[in-house]
């Protein structure tokens, strides 16, 4: 057998176990393992490396992605598809590991009902990807998110100021809210509810009137919709292959907006991109690793066009179609029961 292995989207910390992993596991099996670089990209232009156990045995440790990764979306190009497809028997392939989220995963639905031996590992600090309790990279991100948290909240404290920190979280606001309410957080605002300017305000007014001139941390994620405005802040036009826009501003929109009405010194922190890197937490590298062994099992069994889940403690396969169908977002009740601590 001749495993390619591939990691699409953003990077994210645990992406290293998992390919170490699979690269163990296979050679128990005595299969070949096929690092696929940059994604999608390295499919369609046969860029590759091979993957020895005794080479990579120590990147478990190590965040981002030892085959480096993009957001090339083959199905926005023309004959992108049949292109990756011969590509892939170009390359000897038996079978196809994609590690990635909602977008790389539907390349991957999309390659599996062409008839490719696809199968997935869900990846994204977002963990956003339906069907799964894990998901690689969001346990690290929501440790990092809630430090800097805290970093900002010591800092708030000496200067009696009202902080704005925007967090990662295009469609679901769980980084936010996980790493804002472990932080002590004074509001947290997420994509799943709209607010209004108004709204924000007079919760900083109230708070001031109520405690004093105290810190005030806001945490909101990027992808926070403001009621009455066309879609979320951008900080440009700028659309990728798979169709979104280059989020970031609503930080430093909400403490101008905060600084202005309530006359509080208000700063805005967006640790953007820091959230995804450093050395994953012990879950994401277990639950990774777990990940990894058994979507090579899926190949040593023929069963494609299937994605490995966690499930309570149990690891799952959920078929690619039923993946890529919608986003899972904050449950309504979770952060009702958040808000307690928005007063």
């Amino acid at each position: 057998m001749r495993i390619g292995v591939l990691t699409g989207g953003g990077d994210a910390p645990g992406l290293n176990a998992a390919i170490r992993a699979i690269v163990k596991k296979s050679e128990k099996y005595g299969y070949e393992v096929i690092g696929i670089c940059r994604g999608w990209a390295g499919l369609l232009n046969l860029d590759t490396t091979n993957l020895k156990y005794k080479d990579i045995k120590d990147v478990i440790r190590r965040g981002g992605t030892i085959l480096k990764t993009s957001r090339t979306n083959p199905m926005k190009l023309e004959d992108g598809i049949k292109r990756t497809c011969e590509n892939f028997k170009k390359l000897g392939l038996d079978a196809l590991i994609a590690i990635g989220g909602d977008d790389t995963l539907s390349v991957a639905a999309a390659l599996s009902e062409a008839g490719l031996n696809v199968v997935g590992i869900p990846k994204t600090i977002d963990y956003d990807v339906p069907r799964t309790e894990f998901t690689i990279g969001f346990d690290t991100a929501a440790n990092t998110s809630m430090r800097l948290i805290e970093n900002l909240k010591d800092t708030a404290e000496s200067h009696d100021r009202v902080f704005v920190v925007e967090i990662m979280g295009r469609h679901a606001g769980w980084i936010a809210l996980y790493s804002g309410l472990a932080a002590g957080a004074d509001l947290i605002l997420i994509p799943e509810e709209p607010f209004s300017i108004k709204e924000v305000t007079e919760f900083v007014k109230k708070k001031i009137e109520r405690e004093g001139k105290g810190p005030i941390i806001i945490v909101v994620a990027e992808g926070a919709l403001i009621k009455d405005y066309k879609g979320p802040i951008t900080k440009d036009a700028t659309i990728d292959q798979f169709g979104h826009v280059h989020l970031g501003g609503i930080g430093e929109f909400l403490a101008k907006e905060i600084s202005k009405a309530t006359g509080a010194e208000t700063r805005a922190c967006a640790p953007a991109h820091a959230v995804r890197g450093g050395s994953p937490t012990v879950r994401d590298r277990f639950i990774s690793t777990r990940l990894g062994l058994a979507a090579v099992d899926l190949v040593k069994e023929r069963k494609y066009g299937y994605m490995v889940a966690l499930k309570g403690t149990e690891i799952v396969n959920v078929p690619l179609s039923e993946v890529t169908r919608k986003t899972k977002t904050v449950d309504k009740k979770l952060y009702e029961e958040a808000k307690v601590f928005f007063e």
